[in-house]
């Protein structure tokens, strides 16, 4: 089975391709930033400090985000095999994820990098649209939705996160060259990293990430 982290700096296009590969491959997403969103939603003191974490473009406590991830990967929805997206972080997580999944026998067994150069990241993440139901991303000079600002699908309102401008992108970017970016070399030693070009088109994004996973 996929057991797999997509590893990349935000607006990498790791949300658009675990959407496809999902489907493909019948895997669970896991996205750690649509799961603290959703919490950050909640009436709740946790969501109230995830929502203000997230708006200042922070990253929320270790132990909470594993605690987070741990319970869904237990679900019903992961048992054929999952993809992480958003964690692990940095060096503790990773390690914290081992220690886990040696525990259930069921060991990571590859890793996928979108490299991206960060001046694309910002032109792409500026004008990024979401249709937060579905997960579906639009943007309004690359992939924009046949009528302004509402679903193709569904046709209900489209939305741009708060957390999507240049100056938290930049904040963000800082902190994944710093402790996420670490990840590659730490991977890459284990034999399970896969550099993809994520600049390319989506469609040949996939199809490399697709034939990887096939393997």
């Amino acid at each position: 089975s996929i057991r797999s982290v997509l590893l990349g700096p935000p607006g990498a296009g790791k949300g658009t391709q675990a959407l496809n590969l999902k489907e493909q491959f019948g895997v669970c997403h896991l996205s750690t930033g649509d799961m603290l969103r959703e919490i950050a939603k909640q009436d709740s003191p946790l969501g109230q400090r995830v929502a203000r974490t997230l708006k200042a473009g922070e990253l929320v406590t270790d132990s909470l985000v594993i605690e987070i991830i741990e319970a869904n990967l237990q679900s019903d929805e992961c048992r054929l095999g999952f993809m992480l997206d958003g964690f692990p972080r940095n060096l503790t997580q990773a390690a914290k994820l081992d220690e886990y999944l040696e525990k259930q026998d069921e060991p990571l067994n590859n890793v996928v990098e979108f490299k991206v150069q960060d001046d694309v990241l910002v032109s792409r993440i500026s004008g990024r649209m979401i249709h937060q139901p579905s997960g579906r991303t639009y943007h309004e000079e690359f992939a924009p939705p046949k009528e302004h600002m509402k679903d193709d699908v569904t046709g209900e309102p489209l939305m741009k996160r708060p957390d999507d401008n240049p100056t938290v992108l930049q904040r963000r970017l800082n902190i994944y060259h710093e402790q996420t970016a670490p990840l590659i070399g730490y991977y890459s030693d284990k034999g399970i990293l896969r550099s993809i070009d994520a600049m390319q088109k989506p469609d040949k994004v996939f199809s490399d990430i697709y034939n990887h996973f096939k393997q």
